[in-house]
């Protein structure tokens, strides 16, 4: 009988025991996968902020955009006349006008690389745009792009009357973008810049004290600031303002700022941009070192002051294919 007990108590034991493993593997196999493995839940990762900008052109300044690996873009790029003679040339379209034609390919993520070809002092131009940063939620407040650009003066000086040597045909620019976008509709950036020439125009003046002939020209270095902004209307439009303000004062030939306001078309793989701008020359660092087109006023060849100012009508185009 004693034996018999013994037995019972060990089985209630035994089946507690098993009950309770039970429970417990029971628990264990909710926390893992059909693998095997315990299932640990990672955070979400932030991702960087997408579409900042829709082109890589904001009228006549680059945007921290860079296209995705394997992207290549076409861009046509045209400026009329200036409005000022009315009916005369019908608001500029009939004056002579400037048009730029690129290509530019993206053969790894972050970089974009090009060539393009400007009407106005036929200058071939290479370029290159790197992302270094973009805006991410928690990590980084702002994108910021780096954009450099050569360019290379073809016209023809036969008698060295234009350029003593070949190197006096290069001219550089080096830009910092710093972009952020607000929210859905409005990013804005503001993109300082450096712009060099080898080649520097001038004059020569005499000195009333001595009587002596002085060299007057312009600096090597050109310092420069651009402010820009996209509100988005729709899905598609958009409207665009830019704003350049030289910064690096000249002995001669300072130039004067650039204001411009349009409006932007998207699709999936083209860009159309439609404004008016200062600026006609289409290479940045020309457009800085040279714009006489000023936004606020001028003095006509009489002397004349004139209200209002130089304006012109240009468009962008561009054109993405991905491969």
């Amino acid at each position: 009988m004693k034996l018999k007990i013994n037995i019972q108590n060990r089985l209630l034991t035994f089946s507690v025991c098993m009950v309770s493993s039970l429970f417990l593997l029971q628990g264990t196999l909710q926390a893992q996968d059909s693998t095997g493995v315990t299932e640990v839940t990672a955070p979400a990762k932030t991702k960087p902020v997408k579409n900042t900008f829709q082109s890589v052109w904001i009228i006549d300044n680059q945007t921290v955009m860079v296209p995705v690996k394997g992207t290549l873009e076409l861009d046509i790029m045209h400026r009329f006349g200036t409005v000022n003679h009315g009916f005369d040339d019908v608001w500029g379209f009939f004056a002579p006008s400037n048009i730029r034609l690129a290509l530019n390919y993206a053969p790894i993520n972050k970089l974009f690389v090009g060539m393009g070809l400007t009407k106005d002092h036929k200058l071939w131009d290479g370029n290159a745009k790197y992302s270094i940063i973009s805006q991410t939620k928690g990590k980084y407040p702002v994108s910021v792009t780096y954009y450099g650009n050569m360019a290379y003066d073809l016209r023809k000086d036969p008698d060295n009357s234009i350029f003593k040597y070949q190197s006096q045909r290069l001219l550089f620019f080096n830009q910092l973008i710093i972009a952020r976008k607000i929210n859905d509709k409005l990013s804005v950036q503001v993109a300082p810049s450096v712009s060099h020439q080898n080649s520097v125009d001038g004059y020569y003046t005499k000195n009333d004290s001595t009587g002596k002939e002085i060299f007057k020209d312009m600096k090597f270095d050109h310092i420069a600031i651009a402010l820009s902004g996209r509100y988005k209307l729709t899905k598609v439009t958009s409207i665009l303002v830019n704003y350049d303000q030289p910064i690096t004062k000249h002995a001669t030939n300072n130039p004067n700022p650039n204001l411009s306001f349009g409006v932007e078309f998207n699709t999936s793989s083209h860009s159309f941009q439609f404004f008016m701008t200062n600026y006609s020359m289409l290479s940045p660092q020309r457009n800085n070192l040279y714009n006489q087109n000023s936004p606020f006023g001028y003095t006509d060849v009489t002397g004349t002051k004139v209200k209002g100012g130089k304006f012109l009508i240009g468009f962008n185009i561009t054109r993405l294919w991905n491969y």
